[in-house]
């Protein structure tokens, strides 16, 4: 391919990103310019070209791609971009070239080793040309023929491993649904389809399972929905969690503690996640039920990681599970309501797993919503003499994402573009929305529980400038 080709290729992988897919999706804020679009185009360019996607042989993850977006839909400037792109480049493993190609043939026979990343990112490219995202996601990621089959000596597994490793393939996946990458042709016509979804489903197939069987056939065979007249409510399926004694592991080092939790208690886990009612065909039940999985995610890292005493703790295990729920919104969208059900539902196994796994946090709702503040330490602007507002911040989240930008560790911008999205969009629940739940004290959780979140995890990394890995126990 001459030089002038693999420039055309990349542009088209990498135009400018698109519009978000949904209301509910995270919007951009204010700040894009000509120089922050180059900058993301080249970093996202030149790290298809020169990067793999796993930094290391325990297969931690390359986020070049998460923080260079992140940064561009906060607003961040096009040198600040590059300028961490040249720091996240240090520390990256060359792209290699597989030593085969993938075929339908012999799809699930490399499943699980990184070698092949660029055979399933060529094969995933190819099916998706041919039959468009939606029904990749749906074929390769939720039926039941890419999970188990007889006699095969290596199991696709495959929602298992876009769930598995810290969520990492889903992540990718959504970061491609959200910001639409890849001018593509599906159907004779030109579509936002994106790069980043079928290099998201390439890394979920060279992905180790979580745990053999994390989702066992009977897990399909449900889709995911179960419908009562009541309804079920994560935070009942938490309360109920938090009274079994017998959910405990042992404290010894977080990745053995997370082996613990799935060789001991993921049929244990999966029985409390089947309690949690998803109606797929009960109009606006998925995007509440993705609201439900939000407010979790960020009680279990905000409220789980505060103690009245001790002070906040920003656990990195629990963060993710956060950033990954920034996703859901993006990753509902192209999805039949079957396997809308599944996503959340193989999600939340995913959720109370790590959860357990970091020793199962206490939510002490009260404390929490009594002891955090809504208000940065130091006002942006004091006001003049002559105003009426002399000590009143303007807007909380503005200095936080400021920060963010601006800071070395990769995982802040993120975290803090989870919040602010929550805010925007669940800020205004009152105190009383969660009342009637099981879980103790939910009748005083409001919208202010992510701007608390989002204060104390600016305040803790001003302090400690990296994540806590040493859970709660």
């Amino acid at each position: 391919m001459s030089p002038a080709a693999v420039v055309n290729e990349l542009e088209a992988l990498f135009p400018p990103p698109s519009c978000p897919p949904s209301a509910l999706a995270p919007q951009r804020l204010p700040g894009t310019s000509v120089e922050s679009l180059a900058a993301l185009q080249h970093v996202l360019q030149d790290n298809h070209k020169r990067w793999h996607i796993f930094l290391n042989d325990m297969k931690f993850h390359n986020h070049i791609t998460h923080r260079a977006l992140a940064l561009y839909a906060l607003g961040g400037s096009g040198s600040i971009i590059r300028g961490f792109y040249t720091q996240d480049s240090q520390r990256q493993l060359p792209a290699v070239e597989s030593p085969e190609a993938i075929t339908l043939t012999s799809f699930a026979d490399h499943l699980g080793d990184g070698r092949y990343y660029k055979g399933y990112v060529d094969f995933f490219a190819r099916e998706i040309d041919e039959k468009g995202t939606s029904t990749v996601l749906e074929e390769y990621i939720f039926s039941d023929r890419f999970q188990y089959q007889e006699g095969a000596s290596n199991q696709p597994e495959m929602l298992s491993r876009f769930t598995a490793s810290l969520l990492h393939a889903l992540i990718h996946v959504g970061h491609g649904l959200e910001f639409g990458l890849k001018g593509m042709v599906v159907e004779g016509e030109n579509s936002n389809e994106s790069s980043s979804r079928f290099s998201g489903l390439a890394l979920a197939a060279v992905q180790d399972v979580d745990g053999k069987d994390f989702y066992p056939l009977h897990f399909f065979a449900e889709n995911g929905q179960v419908t009562t007249e009541a309804d079920t409510h994560v935070f009942d399926v938490i309360a109920r969690m938090v009274r079994d004694e017998d959910l405990k592991v042992k404290n010894v080092h977080a990745l053995i503690e997370f082996k613990q939790a799935v060789e001991d208690h993921a049929a244990r886990i999966r029985c409390y996640a089947a309690q949690w009612t998803v109606n797929a065909t009960k109009k606006g039940e998925i995007e509440r039920k993705v609201e439900e999985l939000i407010w979790l995610t960020s009680a279990l890292y905000a409220i789980g990681g505060f103690d009245e005493v001790k002070g906040f703790t920003g656990e990195f295990f629990l963060m993710h599970m956060v950033t990954s729920s920034l996703f859901l919104p993006s990753l509902i969208t192209s999805l039949t309501p079957s396997s809308q059900a599944l996503l959340l539902r193989a999600y939340l196994v995913t959720v109370l797993t790590w959860w357990v796994a970091r020793g199962r946090p206490v939510l002490n709702i009260k404390s929490f919503m009594a002891s955090t503040s809504t208000r940065p330490t130091v006002p942006m602007f004091k006001g003049s003499d002559g105003s009426g507002f002399p000590k009143e911040h303007p807007n909380p989240f503005l200095p936080i994402i400021q920060s963010s930008i601006l800071n070395p560790n990769d995982h802040l911008p993120k975290i803090q573009r989870s919040f602010a999205h929550f805010s925007t969009v669940y800020g205004n629940r009152p105190a009383g929305y969660h009342k009637g739940t099981e879980l103790e004290g939910a009748e005083l959780l409001d919208g202010s529980l992510f701007v608390r979140a989002a204060l104390l995890t600016a305040n803790y990394m001003r302090e400690e400038n990296t994540w806590s890995v040493n859970g709660f126990f």
